[in-house]
């Protein structure tokens, strides 16, 4: 099967897609990694809204995917960034989105693992804050979310870093949150190159430094911290900072580039996994993570080892922009019907960027059903001026 796609410099070339191996819907046996999937949404694309400004869920959708994670072994991790949250996804939808997500798997089963981020993001973004207004917001919306029957993922905070006047202003709203979580977390240390605002978390711009601070927190707290979730894209800090946390406390590797091989871990340490590429990689994922649960890890690394290029991609700089590329595959494999995003999301990536995306997902052995995957692929090039008969993408402009 070909398809001819733009490259660099204006030109067409036909590609010849491979054969790729079956992929599973529902997981093989158990894992010896515990792995949460953090999902993306699904927008109502005939809603009578402005999408800039208005979000409206195809709620069935939406779920479904969510569906199609638990049975392929994943926890979901929900109403995070890959969700849009903050970027197109308010509070009061997040929360209609964790409600009816804990409800879905109460009627699914003992299966559906759930956790859900809880932040502050529905502070005003133009002001400052006292710290026990960013406590207060924190307690609102962990208070919604136990309501609503989720666990916690206790996000970063936007009004945290913009008002917090160091180190000590991090210990404070942590350790209050902390000691009334009814439940142990998970925190989420999300870098500045996901969301630029987070830029000086911890109260230091070094990540070092923002490391030791982050564990000092975490060991006067450790009875109600379950793990963290780092996303630095750094396997050197997260390798460094898995080995000084304390016993009972879990790494989550949020680490879209390096991902295997932290996983896979070093035999001493390993991260447990709480990753946004594993919403477009999924069965994938869950046949490479079967295998490591077996001792097979050759049959892991040959599984995992070519989806690396895709998330480098998806995730490249403006890493923020990561959703465009988990959402155009799920559109691609057949999971929603249109690629509209919320907050018009969908033209945050360039016509070359989704040809390479299409290019690697093809190579990783993640388009679900190719025929269908071109179809759709072709459909969007001729929508932005790419036409096959001519010899230049150019020259249909």
């Amino acid at each position: 099967m070909e398809i001819t796609l733009p490259t660099s410099g204006g030109a067409l070339e036909r590609y010849t897609l491979k054969a790729g191996e079956p992929l599973p819907r529902r997981a093989t046996g158990g894992w010896s990694r515990i792995a949460y999937s953090a999902a993306h949404v699904t927008v109502d694309p005939l809603a009578g809204i402005d999408p800039w400004l208005e979000t409206a869920i195809d709620w069935d959708a939406t779920l479904a995917y969510r569906r199609y994670l638990w049975d392929l072994g994943f926890g979901v991790a929900e109403a995070m960034d890959t969700a849009q949250r903050g970027m197109g996804v308010d509070w009061p939808t997040s929360l209609e989105l964790i409600t009816r997500s804990a409800a879905e798997a109460r009627a699914y089963g003992p299966g559906a693992l759930l956790a859900s981020g809880v932040g502050t993001d529905h502070l005003a973004a133009d002001r400052d804050f006292s710290i026990d207004e960013i406590i207060a917001a924190y307690e609102e919306q962990c208070a919604a979310v136990d309501k609503a029957g989720s666990r916690f993922i206790l996000m970063a905070s936007r009004a945290l870093a913009r008002s917090a006047a160091g180190p000590q202003d991090y210990h404070r709203v942590y350790d209050r949150i902390l000691s009334q979580s009814p439940a142990p977390v998970i925190l989420h240390w999300l870098g500045e190159m996901f969301d630029p605002a987070l830029a000086g978390y911890w109260g230091h711009d070094d990540h070092w430094k923002a490391m030791d601070v982050c564990l000092d927190i975490i060991e006067a707290n450790a009875s109600k911290v379950a793990g963290i979730k780092v996303s630095l894209l750094s396997e050197e800090k997260e390798v460094a900072m898995r080995r000084r946390l304390p016993a009972g406390v879990a790494m989550y590797t949020g680490d879209d580039f390096n991902y295997p091989t932290l996983i896979a871990g070093d035999g001493t340490h390993h991260s447990e996994a709480l990753l946004g590429i594993f919403d477009a990689i999924a069965p994938a994922a869950s046949a490479a993570l079967s295998a490591l649960a077996a001792g097979d890890r050759a049959t892991y690394d040959r599984i995992m080892d070519p989806t690396v290029p895709l998330s480098r991609h998806i995730f490249r700089a403006p890493t923020r922009f990561y959703k465009t590329g988990v959402v155009f595959l799920a559109w691609l494999n057949g999971f929603q019907s249109h690629f509209t995003m919320a907050g018009g999301q969908e033209s945050a990536r360039s016509t070359l960027h989704l040809a390479e995306l299409f290019r690697l997902a093809d190579q990783a052995g993640v388009l679900l059903e190719p025929e269908l995957a071109s179809a759709r692929m072709k459909a969007l090039l001729a929508v932005r001026g790419v036409d096959p008969a001519r010899t230049s993408a150019r020259a249909a402009a």
